[in-house]
């Protein structure tokens, strides 16, 4: 079996609090070396939970730990360039071995042309239309996963922070949530599959009350 990691190390970023503390260590003649990690439920490679966007909802550890785990469809959307929108058609196109109850993996390759530490990976990237998130709801996808950032309107929020952004500007959220299917956010590697189908997992911690949890995320293969 190969196993493709998909993830993103955690480490400071310009968009999230990310900060490892060593509490003990070997040098100061410390029998077991120690780190608190500090980091937001949403940096890097992660998962949401419903609460996330609808409130009252379910957190990470209400959630059925299989959610984010089993067979999945590649879909390869590496022709999209810097702005380029994931279309319905393009899904009609490219994803016709998308099947009910899959985890979706929509592979733009966007890490490969710029590093996601720089500005212009949120600022240029592709992004999720809304009629190819209704597509995939008609298609009864279990949940979906990007290599880009899922809405344009992420821009907005990082780079004009006193602008209000509605609901439905937050495109995958607004109807992926209520449909029942969730997301994993800022995948990388998806070039490394190299099969239009494989089995993934991304587990989430376990943590009570939150509102999503780093993951490391993987495609398994035969």
């Amino acid at each position: 079996m190969r196993v493709v990691d998909l993830s993103f190390p955690l480490k400071p970023h310009f968009r999230w609090t990310v900060k490892s503390e060593r509490r003990s260590s070997h040098e100061a003649g410390n029998l077991f070396q120690s780190t608190i990690f500090t980091s937001s439920c949403h940096a890097y490679t992660h998962v949401d939970a419903p609460v996330h966007f609808l409130p009252g909802d379910r957190d990470i550890a209400q959630m059925p730990v299989d959610q984010w785990m089993g067979p999945a469809a590649v879909v390869d959307l590496t022709h999209l360039g810097e702005n380029g929108e994931v279309t319905a058609g393009d899904l009609e196109r490219l994803g016709g071995h998308v099947q009910a109850g899959d985890i979706v993996l929509l592979r733009t390759d966007w890490p490969r042309k710029c590093p996601v530490e720089s500005e212009r990976f949120w600022r240029e990237a592709p992004y999720t239309g809304r009629s190819a998130c209704d597509w995939l709801v008609a298609r009864k996808v279990k949940a979906v996963g990007y290599d880009y950032p899922p809405d344009y309107a992420v821009r907005t929020t990082i780079f004009e922070p006193g602008k209000e952004v509605t609901r439905y500007e937050c495109t995958t959220h607004d109807v992926f949530f209520p449909a029942g299917i969730t997301v994993i956010e800022y995948l990388t590697h998806l070039d490394q599959i190299g099969a239009p189908r494989c089995r993934f997992i991304a587990l989430p911690l376990k943590l009570d009350g939150a509102d999503g949890s780093p993951v490391r995320a993987i495609a398994l293969l035969d």
